[in-house]
């Protein structure tokens, strides 16, 4: 303390602020690295080769972090039951990932079941020690770190595009990461970067400058874009309209509707023979009204499950069900995916969690210190499921969307585990005092 009218002595170095409250590196590492183990590739094969089990260097090395990560998770915090009581979501998440894994029991593909069930625990694992150890900080880093590996990415597609296939010649990717998979990271890392540059009321979420935002959101829409992914461009899109409503509440609202509205003028007056040029993609009216042979897959999918529509036939068994017939590995619908490999139980219990998600983000977009997160929470939501309609991801293990869904499981929990607003004093009851009231 100095005397009453003098200044504190200039010191040569600035006092240390106090740290900021951190998990530690492995809450941005973690999750970042089952992420690029899964999808970024330095080669690529058919998909016949990967359903009939065999093990190249490339995936070797892909089940080796998979399991540095479960034995750093165990020498670290070790095999204990949990401190505090289990929430509904994380037992929704924890039902699927158990129920998923135990399909491999069953899978006509025994080898590449074994491989994805124990990937999915190992990722669940991860999620879970997120959720209950895990701080804002942590999230906001990792989604930091996202960011930057993508449009890192971006710079690597742009200096060295890899051979492609003549169905992706003319789209944007980089390594031997498909198309549609790279837009699923753009269209994540678009919406992670326009949550942050709205953040007006709560500017201490930011790691960057709002001009590195700005410019970032540039370079990631023009990529995506680039892709040629109509389904995550228009998961893109849904997601975004529900990021601006729910982040900032009413007033959010508003600016959806003005905004949008003028947007979406602008849009059809000035672009819109590129936007059909976009939607068609040079493909004939029959593979767009076939959603490029989906709706076929997706009827021999039905067949499939009417076989088996109990339990389904078991975790990979749509990798290598329609090859023969239709040249396609996949359902190529999330919802699909889950009847034929999941059955009706696994389907259900798919839903539960989504629909758990969903209600707990919408409580928190209630509150205002919780707005912020728990709209692009509902963004992202909203954008894999749209996307989810002709991709599979979301319900397959060991991918990006499968991997941000218990990611969004944990940052909802991390949230929880904030509180709410506080209760203003005026709502308090006053004790009780013995005394009648007139």
């Amino acid at each position: 303390m100095t005397p009453r009218g003098q200044f504190p002595r200039p010191t040569l170095l600035p006092r240390r602020r106090p740290p900021v409250r951190s998990a530690g590196w492995w809450a941005v590492v973690l999750p970042l690295a089952l992420m690029l183990a899964s999808d970024y590739k330095l080669r690529s094969r058919e998909v016949d080769q990967s359903v009939g089990g065999s093990a190249d260097l490339t995936v070797l090395v892909e089940i080796a972090i998979y399991g540095f990560a479960a034995l750093y998770l165990y020498y670290r915090f070790g095999l204990r039951p949990p401190s505090r009581p289990t929430t509904g979501l994380l037992l929704a998440a924890w039902g699927f990932a158990a129920y998923v894994a135990m399909s491999a029991l069953w899978s006509p593909y025994p080898a590449l079941g074994v491989v994805r069930g124990v990937q999915l625990l190992i990722t669940m694992s991860v999620a879970y020690v997120l959720a209950t150890r895990a701080e804002p900080r942590d999230l906001h880093r990792l989604a930091h770190a996202f960011i930057a590996i993508v449009l890192a990415s971006i710079a690597i597609g742009v200096a060295h595009p890899f051979p492609r296939t003549s169905r992706t010649e003319d789209r944007f990717n980089w390594l031997f990461v498909h198309p549609v998979i790279a837009a699923v990271y753009l269209a994540v890392a678009v919406l992670l970067t326009a949550s942050y540059l709205i953040r007006i009321e709560t500017p201490e979420h930011r790691l960057w400058h709002p001009a590195v935002y700005f410019g970032a959101l540039g370079v990631l829409s023009g990529a995506l874009v680039a892709t040629g992914t109509r389904g995550a461009a228009a998961g893109c899109a849904a997601g975004m309209l529900v990021l601006l409503a729910t982040s900032r509440g009413p007033r959010g609202r508003v600016d959806v509707v003005v905004m949008g509205a003028a947007v979406a003028a602008l849009a059809v007056l000035a672009f819109s023979d590129k936007i059909l040029a976009f939607v068609a993609r040079g493909e004939t009216a029959e593979k767009l009204a076939s959603l490029n042979s989906r709706t076929e897959l997706w009827a021999l999918a039905m067949r499939a499950y009417a076989e088996s529509p109990v339990y389904g036939r078991g975790l990979g068994a749509s990798r290598g069900l329609f090859l023969e017939d239709i040249g396609l590995g996949g359902g190529h619908n999330a919802f699909v995916n889950a009847l034929v490999d999941n059955g009706t139980v696994g389907a259900a219990v798919f839903a539960v969690l989504l629909l758990t998600l969903a209600f707990v983000l919408l409580l928190m977009a209630r509150h205002r210190r919780l707005r912020t997160d728990a709209g692009l929470l509902l963004g992202l939501l909203a954008f894999f499921l749209v996307d989810s309609v002709t991709t599979e991801g979301l319900a397959a293990p060991a991918n990006v969307s499968g991997i941000w869904l218990l990611i969004m499981v944990a940052w909802a929990e991390v949230l929880r585990r904030q509180g709410g607003d506080p209760v203003p004093a005026a709502a308090v009851r006053p004790e009780h005092t013995g005394q009648a009231i007139s």
